[in-house]
């Protein structure tokens, strides 16, 4: 979604932007193509190997671009730390991107035989191994269950604990296989690869993906100025859900009784949602990338 989503931030020349998802650095290139000679761009990403990569495509905007390695979790310390006060528009690409699927040692992809990584930041100590062999059958059911939104989830924590008993699941392909032989006939047959939601649900505890958006939410719309933007393409529901509440916080947060004639919990609105529903790829963008079928956008604006 990089045209909808550039779009969405109404980008000005001389403004500050920030980048939360670096990733491939495509959104960024956009983004400073269209600063002018005053603009700046932030643009952050925990994973070092993706801020290598964008710093060789971004060269040319070396005078007006700050890469920083860091989860956007800390949002609100790295703006400090760069003496910003405010900010012209945000995006944020959630999940795990492109590169990383693709670079298959890594191990977020269950088609290729890897070691049980998975860590977006690869200087953290918690991996997708430690997970599926140290900890309790109930946590593993719950990160799947909660994390995966897996039905089978029972099924599956439970033949994991199994396997491990004789020996350590040590790679991707081993997890499938484990993934496989929990689930039911009828569930193999479906479209869908059966490791998908096991492997999201993993991914996602590894990284804490859904408490670095909460955290994150809850500080970018005091970093916007009058009339900046935040713009963030989710890609499934746990995401979605929480871009949609964090904006509803700021847009509708008030607890007063509906039948109260004025407000009296304090609450003052900080943002307001751009359309009242997410912005859906194109048929175009689908059918050149099949992973954008699942992607939306929610636009807000500071006011």
């Amino acid at each position: 979604m990089l045209r909808e989503s550039i779009d969405a931030l109404k980008i000005r020349a001389g403004g500050v932007y920030v980048d939360g998802t670096l990733g491939g650095g495509g959104h960024s290139e956009e983004i400073l193509k269209l600063l002018g000679d005053e603009g700046r761009l932030i643009a952050i990403d925990r994973d070092a190997r993706a801020i290598q990569r964008a710093s060789e495509r971004l060269r040319s905007y070396c005078d007006k671009a700050i890469l920083v390695q860091d989860n956007f979790r800390n949002l609100r310390y790295i703006l400090e730390s760069l003496n910003i006060t405010t900010v012209s528009g945000m995006l944020f690409d959630f999940g795990v991107s492109t590169p990383q699927l693709d670079e298959a040692e890594r191990g977020f992809s269950y088609m290729t035989d890897a070691p049980l990584d998975m860590r977006m930041d690869e200087s953290g100590e918690l991996t997708a191994e430690i997970i599926v062999n140290t900890w309790s059958e109930q946590e593993i059911w719950r990160i799947l269950r909660e994390y995966g939104e897996e039905r089978f989830a029972g099924r599956i924590a439970r033949a994991i604990v199994n396997t491990r008993e004789n020996s350590p699941i040590k790679t991707t392909l081993e997890l499938v296989d484990v993934i496989r032989g929990a689930m039911p006939a009828a569930a193999l047959r479906e479209k869908q690869h059966p490791a998908k939601r096991s492997f999201q649900g993993i991914r996602i505890a590894v990284n804490d993906e859904l408490g670095a958006i909460s955290e994150m939410i809850d500080d970018a719309a005091d970093y916007l100025e009058m009339g900046g933007r935040i713009a963030m393409i989710t890609f499934h529901s746990l995401e979605d859900r929480l871009a949609k509440r964090g904006i509803a916080a700021r847009e509708n947060g008030c607890k007063c009784p509906r039948d109260f004639p004025v407000c009296i919990c304090g609450f003052k609105q900080t943002l307001k949602s751009v359309s009242r529903k997410p912005i859906a790829p194109s048929e175009e963008e689908v059918s050149e990338n099949p992973r954008a079928r699942s992607a939306k956008l929610r636009v807000a604006e500071r006011v």
